[in-house]
């Protein structure tokens, strides 16, 4: 039987993150994966450039049960850490936006690196292996795996959730957690597009594909990004954004004039354009088919200046405070991240270690901390990743 001291299950972001570091202190590390290839999620993530953190990250961009939980980890691996690293291994980067950082070329880069620093210190990685159980013997884990058993001194499950199954997502991680007496955390679909009604569907496909920018809020929580009509509902990044507060039954509400002072603009247009159609004076801030929708759908038509006040506040509520209730959303398959997971409460904060099983790791998205759209979650892997490889 082969003998290690760290065992790492899943050789994502997060389990490769742990590899290397835990390697680096001079353990003996293997890292297993059903897949054929490392890091799949970081291969597709950024459009292909994987947005790997997000130089603004702080705790308040994260979301858990717990809300402090997450402060420890982030802290002792910051955003600047990750980015020393990319710039040891020469991979030229830029941010996007909103402190949102890309690489220049694949995101291939990234997972190329994370490769390198696990070979440098030694760590193996097997790729193709099915995990057929894990149990604790005499204070060790026995792992037994399609290529044999596996005897290690420590466990991390680095599995991630239950976002991208056509990726080979599984939940594995929750179902090991409660064989060892751990708590889940509801999971749910997070930062993924919402869906329409078919009634409400059918008065929308004609504006499929329109992108605008606009303030996207639910409750008291709100995000300005770009917003998209789709052929099933809508998305673009504000709506992934307020998918991960979103529940079903609640409406959100969007602002598609942002820079707009409503009450200042209809007076200029009623001084200075007045024999100007709404949808002419609406569609020079807007996409005219969307124009058209928003003119229709408050009732409002003619020129401008012959609009009554009723008029004008009801075009305002619908330009400014568009309300609209998703049905659902498209689910774990598009989803970009699975929210909650393995229960804060059971794991130590500073070493990601489940508290009444020593030797046993959680890390990365498995765990009930999920961040916002824009590198967030990234951040999360390679922080909670180097926490417990600082402590296996």
């Amino acid at each position: 039987m082969r003998q290690v001291d760290v065992a790492i299950i899943g050789a994502g972001a997060a389990g490769m993150m742990c590899a290397a570091v835990a390697g680096r202190r001079g353990r003996s590390v293997i890292v297993l994966d059903h897949a054929d290839a490392p890091g799949k999620k970081i291969r597709i993530s950024g459009g292909g450039r994987c947005n790997f953190t997000n130089i603004h990250t702080e705790p308040g961009a994260f979301l858990s049960a717990n809300p402090r939980f997450a402060i420890s980890a982030l802290k002792r691996y910051r955003p600047h850490d990750f980015v020393a690293l990319i710039e040891k291994h020469g991979i030229a980067y830029h941010e996007k936006t909103l402190g949102q950082l890309f690489c220049d070329g694949s995101a291939q880069q990234v997972i190329d690196m994370l490769v390198s620093e696990m070979t440098a210190v030694g760590a193996t990685l097997e790729l193709g292996q099915t995990i057929k159980s894990l149990e604790r013997v005499d204070g060790r884990f026995r792992i037994t795996t399609s290529s044999g058993p596996i005897l290690a001194s420590a466990v991390v499950v680095a599995s991630g959730g239950k976002s991208i199954p056509k990726m080979g997502a599984t939940g594995l991680a929750y179902r090991l957690a409660e064989q060892f007496g751990l708590s889940v955390t509801e999971t749910r679909p997070a930062l993924v597009p919402l869906t329409f009604e078919p009634g409400l569907l059918e008065k929308t496909k004609p504006l499929s594909g329109i992108g605008i920018d606009a303030i996207v809020a639910q409750g008291k929580t709100r995000f300005r990004e770009g917003f998209l009509f789709t052929h099933r509902g809508l998305s673009g990044p504000s709506i992934l954004q307020i998918s991960s507060y979103w529940r079903e039954g609640q409406a959100i509400e969007v602002n598609f004039l942002p820079d707009i002072v409503f009450d200042e603009w209809i007076a200029r247009l009623r001084a200075n354009s007045g024999s100007d159609s709404v949808i002419s004076a609406l569609s020079a801030l807007l996409p005219r088919r969307f124009a058209e929708f928003i003119v229709t759908g408050s009732g409002v038509s003619g020129r401008v200046a012959d609009l009554t006040k009723a008029h004008i506040e009801a075009l305002k509520g619908h330009v400014t405070r568009w309300t609209t209730k998703p049905v659902g959303s498209e689910g774990f398959r598009t989803a970009e991240v699975t929210l909650g997971g393995v229960s804060t409460s059971d794991l130590n904060s500073s070493t990601m270690e489940a508290k009444s099983v020593p030797g046993l790791y959680f890390i990365g998205e498995a765990v009930d901390v999920t961040g916002w759209l824009g590198g967030y979650n990234f951040q999360w892997a390679w922080s909670s990743g180097w926490c417990a490889g600082q402590a296996v």
